[in-house]
């Protein structure tokens, strides 16, 4: 079921509802293409963006990709391909259009306007996944942190008696009554939106207040840390079930797991070591959820290893890698060492294994859901954990106190 951002219908839009009288989105893809047909709108990350609608309960009906230089910036496509779009969407039944790509808010109501149906873009969309799936308090609080970032700037797309501006006077012709009602309702809003968002950034700076004591008590007593990072569903926390004998949720969509769940696994000798599941990354994460999302994603940053989870039987699997890679290294995460786990061995073709193996020799080769390859993960980890305490009198490594 779509969470916040897609409760509302672009008016004359017919509603479906199932059989729990829930919404039903039946959504036609939008992208752009260079010239030679590749990237922002290559079919890989269609095909992802489509997942993504998937797991936010919408029906792809279609797709469409124009090849152009750069975006229209009062419609993202050409006049002609929005007249085209809109016989796509009245043939598809659509009654929603999702472009692979953040779109400004001219460019959603040029595209709103054209085709008559509600217009989101990438960004909106993986926000409202988020907002389907957090579940505890700090968690909704960052994303609604992050959907108000994203609203603040595109309140004037939201209907035009928020965008009318002037039309009003005090006696005498001049003063505030210059302003129309329209835009005073605007910046009241506005100034909503940002006192809302200053309570919300209090509220995660006081949970990560928190957690940082947390981090401190372990760094005092000795236990290292270890966060599993990675793509989004690439079975990060079915490996942490594995490994920890914990109960987290495990779901073939993505962003199943939003929270950090941290849990303390204790290897054969008796040393210990806390394990820590982290919201999962996707090619273009949206800067609202990296800053929103930015003291969940401290786990990572402050641990002493990086368990880093790749789906091998992903063909974007060497993609997946730099992603991550690139997303830790924006949030400064880059110099915490790696350990490269290629999980799902039993789905991918051993061709592709034996090639992200040349590509990354010192990564382990697991199936968290067959338990292949897992008492060699263990192994790895008890020596890595191990390096991490060199002074340590084997009775005192990783006591908790």
């Amino acid at each position: 079921m779509p969470g916040t951002w897609l409760t509302g219908a672009h008016p004359g839009t017919a509603t479906r509802a199932d059989d729990a009288g829930r919404r039903q989105w039946r959504a036609i893809l939008l992208g752009l293409a260079d010239r030679d047909g590749s990237a922002p709108a290559g079919a890989d990350s269609l095909d992802e963006l489509e997942r993504l609608a998937a797991t936010d309960g919408i029906d792809v009906a279609d797709r469409m990709v124009q090849v152009r230089d750069r975006p229209d910036p009062a419609t993202y496509l050409g006049s002609g391909k929005v007249r085209e779009l809109a016989e796509r969407v009245e043939a598809d039944h659509a009654d929603l259009v999702i472009a692979d790509g953040e779109l400004t808010p001219a460019q959603v109501r040029g595209l709103e306007d054209g085709l008559g149906v509600r217009v989101v873009d990438r960004t909106g969309l993986i926000l409202d996944i988020f907002a389907e799936h957090a579940r505890s308090f700090e968690g909704k609080a960052q994303v609604e942190l992050a959907q108000l970032a994203y609203e603040l700037p595109r309140l004037r797309g939201h209907g035009r008696e928020m965008s009318r501006i002037g039309g009003g006077r005090v006696a005498g012709g001049a003063g505030m009554g210059v302003r129309g009602r329209g835009e005073m309702r605007l910046e009241i809003q506005r100034r909503h939106l940002r006192r809302r968002m200053r309570t919300l950034r209090e509220q995660v700076r006081r949970t990560a207040r928190r957690r940082e004591v947390t981090r401190r008590r372990r760094a005092r007593d000795r236990v290292p840390s270890v966060a599993i990072t990675g793509y989004t569903n690439a079975g990060k926390s079915a490996l942490l079930n594995r490994l920890a004998g914990a109960d987290a949720e495990v779901a073939d969509v993505l962003f199943a797991t939003l929270d950090p769940l941290v849990r303390q696994v204790r290897t054969r000798d008796g040393l210990t070591y806390t394990l820590t599941d982290t919201v999962g990354f996707v090619r273009r994460l949206p800067h609202q959820l990296v800053d929103a999302f930015r003291s969940t994603l401290e786990e990572v940053t402050q641990a002493d290893l990086a368990l880093h989870v790749v789906d091998a039987s992903s063909p974007e699997a060497t993609e997946h890698i730099a992603t991550v890679r690139r997303v830790l290294r924006d949030i400064g995460a880059d110099g915490v060492p790696e350990l490269l786990v290629l999980n799902k061995a039993d789905l991918a073709e051993p061709e592709a294994v034996a090639v992200l193996r040349r590509l990354h020799p010192d990564a382990v080769v697991v199936s968290a859901r067959t338990g292949q390859g897992l008492d060699g993960l263990r192994e790895v980890l008890r020596e890595r954990v191990r390096a991490l305490l060199p002074s340590a009198a084997p009775a005192d490594r990783g006591r908790i106190s």
